[in-house]
């Protein structure tokens, strides 16, 4: 449930109650039992991205509510901490919300400690409480507290006062606070809505803005001037100003990197915009954190600083807004329709079924990846058709394969949209397998692509030299290749195709590749298609998935195995380097997207391979 600006509520009122509005990162706690009855705590922020591993010294507090085998859902706010043990602002958390290692986060908790803020109550046990009144969710939210711990703990009672806040808001202007919040005390829980029942009461001026572009750096500046700024009005993105202040040296190098992973030809914002220094633009799909003093006639900012990005909220409001819907239905149990943006709607069930029973992982978490690399995925699948395997058990459970949509009669799902990846996933298709061909040509690819598949006995340092070979073998021919991650145990390259070039010629194509390499390292590789007459150890080249029909999963997608595998595209240098493919899961591969930006747009825009240049050679 999101609160709503506009004119400001009363501080005097006998139905309101007034809270501190916190500046951290909104998340939602769930405390369960384990196998072994032991409580097993999952924290999630607003887009659905998992914080457990991130915030231990909370997770370990949070433990301590499980009371008598009773789960529970709790809606609250990770803040900061002060050197005295108060709540600090969103910028003093900037340190802790990309770390991942376990060693960092440790070092972390430490020197940045921070606390969860609790200030609601959505599920005790069986009992789902989003239906009751604020003020009956907020005395069982007491009781809770009364009974595990007071204000000092890592895990706190939001502070709460009824009726007159004029003492809560002269306190809140002397100390710097963001804001209040002001609720409705009659209110129910509105899960994903952004409702008149929670108002804001702001003090600063601080809101999060849509980077679209950076300016290049005057004098002794390094990586970027300023930031480019919008907000989106009406579904366009509008620019709002710019920003040159708020980084230190540590932040304007890791912006640099994120922005140029993003750099595109065209501005994403409406209209054109002056800026004092050439500009560059990018995808838009960062959200940065600025406080300003006031706003223009014209809507520009005032005095803007950069306070730092928002990775728990998606620069995109209506995925924002997908994500929210279904954070709340998953956490109320409930199944419902999904408003999309454009006004397509998605029924969805069963978001608390586990797919992955051994990481935990259910139908929800799935959708909501989805939702977040619908960016990158949804133009690899766009018009092409669609093959499902569904899984509606899990992965641990029998499968099968489905071309048609039962509901549509005779009619093949083709990707593109929104509506249509969440629809396969809601059916349990956990992959994304698209033709190599589109609709309005279906005998014609606009790629194919030599799938590397090791033996059981073959390592994946044997798979990455086999793709360094297809690699050269590819440059001698001058003919493009992009790699990829399977998302399971290989790897697939990829090559672009020229217009109206058959399923044939790319497969002949690929079979002259496969067959190269084989020959010249028959120790790792084969093209040999049968099983048991490939020498232990090898990988076998495989250019029979290019036949019309056939496919692979996407970039992007992920995979039904045992550690819930993500198709990742990589570069030449991380194939030199090396990696592993269990780098890459649906929990982790989100944040590598943000930061390498959209590798696999290359096969999209590349100049196809010249295959009669290719075929004269042999």
């Amino acid at each position: 449930m999101l609160a709503t600006s506009g004119d400001m509520p009363p501080l005097q009122s006998k139905v309101f109650v007034y809270e501190p509005k916190y500046d951290g990162i909104r998340a939602i706690a769930e405390i369960a039992a384990n196998k072994k009855g032991q409580p097993a705590v999952r924290l999630w922020s607003r887009n659905g991205n998992e914080k457990t591993s991130q915030f231990p010294a909370i997770v370990r507090a949070l433990g301590r509510f499980f009371a008598r085998g009773k789960s529970l859902v709790l809606d609250g706010e990770v803040v900061a901490l002060d050197e005295k043990g108060r709540p600090a602002g969103f910028q003093q958390l900037q340190g802790r919300m990309h770390l991942l290692g376990a060693k960092d986060v440790a070092r972390a908790e430490h020197d940045r400690p921070a606390a969860f803020i609790v200030f609601d109550l959505l599920r005790q046990g069986k009992d789902d409480l989003t239906k009751r009144p604020l003020a009956e969710r907020r005395a069982h939210l007491e009781a809770l507290f009364d009974r595990t711990g007071g204000p000092d703990d890592v895990v706190r009672l939001s502070e709460q006062v009824a009726g007159d806040a004029r003492t809560l808001y002269a306190r809140a202007e002397r100390e710097g606070w963001e804001g209040l919040i002001a609720k409705d005390a009659t209110s129910t829980y509105q899960p994903g809505r952004r409702s008149p029942a929670w108002r804001k009461i702001k003090l600063l001026k601080q809101e999060e803005f849509v980077v679209g572009g950076w300016t290049e750096p005057r004098q002794t500046r390094q990586h970027f001037g300023a930031l480019l700024l919008g907000e989106y009005t009406d579904g366009a993105l509008r620019y709002v100003g710019h920003t040159g202040t708020g980084f230190d040296q540590k932040e304007l190098t890791r912006l640099a990197k994120l922005l140029k992973a993003r750099e595109t030809k065209t501005s994403p914002f409406a209209g054109t915009i002056k800026t004092n220094e050439p500009p560059h633009w990018v995808r838009p799909d960062l959200l940065a954190q600025i406080r300003f003093t006031e706003r223009t006639a014209d809507g520009k900012l005032r005095q803007p600083v950069y306070l730092g990005l928002r990775d728990d909220k998606t620069a995109d409001p209506g995925i924002q807004s997908v994500l929210d819907q279904l954070n709340a239905l998953e956490a109320a149990r409930k199944d419902g329709l999904v408003e999309l943006p454009g006004g397509d709607r998605v029924k969805v069930t069963n978001l608390a079924k586990l797919f992955w029973k051994d990481l935990g992982i259910t139908k929800g978490e799935l959708l909501r990846y989805y939702v977040q690399v619908s960016p990158l995925i949804l133009p690899c699948v766009a018009d092409r058709p669609m093959v499902m395997k569904r899984f509606p058990n899990g992965i641990g459970a029998q499968a099968f394969y489905q071309h048609k949509v039962a509901e549509r009669g005779s009619t093949q799902f083709v990707g593109g949209t929104l509506k249509t990846l969440l629809e396969m996933t809601q059916l349990a298709a956990i992959s994304q397998d698209p033709w190599f061909s589109r609709v309005a040509t279906p005998h014609e690819p606009d790629y194919v692509a030599l799938d590397l598949d090791p033996s059981d006995t073959a390592t994946f340092e044997t798979v990455l030299d086999v793709a360094r070979w297809v690699r050269d073998e590819l440059k001698r021919l001058k003919v493009p290749g992009f790699p990829k991650t399977s998302g399971a145990s290989g790897l697939h390259v990829y090559i672009p195709l020229p217009p109206h070039t058959s399923y044939e010629s790319g497969m002949l194509f690929c079979q002259i590749v496969a067959t190269i390499v084989a020959t010249r390292h028959p120790k790792q590789a084969t093209v040999e298609r049968t099983v048991n007459r490939r020498a232990k150890g090898t990988v076998y080249v495989d250019y029979l998935q290019n036949i019309e029909g056939k496919t692979l999963a996407t970039a992007y997608s992920a995979r039904a195995n045992a550690f819930a595998g993500v198709s990742t595209p990589l570069t030449w240098k991380e194939i030199d380097a090396g990696v592993s493919p269990r780098d890459f899961t649906i929990r982790t591969a989100l944040d590598r997207f943000r930061k390498a930006g959209d590798l696999w747009e290359g096969l999209r825009t590349s100049p196809p391979a010249d295959l009669e240049a290719v075929l004269r050679k042999y």
